[in-house]
């Protein structure tokens, strides 16, 4: 990512901020321009409405709160899959309706951080969204578009791929058998080889969906308005994304 100088934002950029008139007539910046994504503006309004949404992420006890850095990357990466399922399919079709509330329902009964206010009921999912400053349409389009991009990868990686029966073995010998301790019972392979199949096939999918991923960022043009915001790689080294 690269960063430009502050005369050129502000000289570029003016167009995008939010201002409002005071009576003397000078300008007040209600929200700013921090990072362009192949000419699409994210601002740090969309910084502030990730970390928020966050919350419906469920995350380790020890592992903390994303940062405004944080929130920033997963903003880039988002958008640069976005506007690579456009491109690919300018008629793709948004999740249905009933597919995004069903989805909420999983997530209201399942997320941890959800345990101590009942999210499964109403009065305790109107607690838990308030006190993560959040709204209830904020989250249906972040299941939206969570939902949109999941199906993108199960078409665009998951088919095709197959798991040999030696690998499901393998898996089976290598990492699960040397899991239980002795005197405990394995289960047989028979039963447990269609979950190991699932493992094998999400770590392929995984593999080459963060490929592609990374491909993207290299092709495309994004660069990051403030210095802050830099990854902390691109911060040590400022030559790096020139190369």
């Amino acid at each position: 990512m690269k960063t430009r100088s502050v005369a050129w934002c502000a000289a570029v950029l003016l167009a995008g901020l939010t201002c409002a008139a005071k009576a003397q007539d000078v300008p007040e910046v209600l929200d700013r321009v921090v990072a362009v994504v192949n000419s699409r503006a994210i601002l740090w309004s969309d910084i502030i409405d990730s970390m928020h949404l966050s919350a419906l992420e469920p995350r380790r006890r020890d592992e903390d709160d994303p940062d405004a850095r944080t929130a920033l990357e997963r903003l880039v990466s988002r958008t640069l899959i976005q506007q690579q399922i456009r491109q690919e399919d300018a008629q793709a079709v948004e999740p249905a309706e009933k597919d995004i509330q069903a989805r909420l329902t999983e997530l209201r009964k399942e997320l941890p951080a959800c345990v101590h206010v009942n999210c499964s009921t109403d009065a305790g999912w109107k607690t838990f969204l308030e006190a993560h400053g959040l709204t209830e349409n904020q989250v249906v389009d972040y299941m939206r578009r969570r939902l949109e991009i999941l199906a993108f990868i199960e078409t665009r990686f998951r088919q095709g791929i197959q798991i040999p029966q030696e690998e499901i073995e393998a898996y089976y010998r290598d990492t699960l058998l040397p899991q239980y301790v002795k005197g405990e019972t394995a289960p047989p392979l028979k039963d447990v080889g269609p979950r190991i199949q699932e493992i094998l096939l999400q770590q392929k999918v995984n593999s080459l969906f963060s490929a592609w991923l990374e491909n993207l960022r290299k092709q495309g043009d994004v660069e990051v308005l403030d210095p802050a915001l830099e990854p902390v790689s691109a911060a040590a080294s400022p030559s790096e994304g020139d190369r």
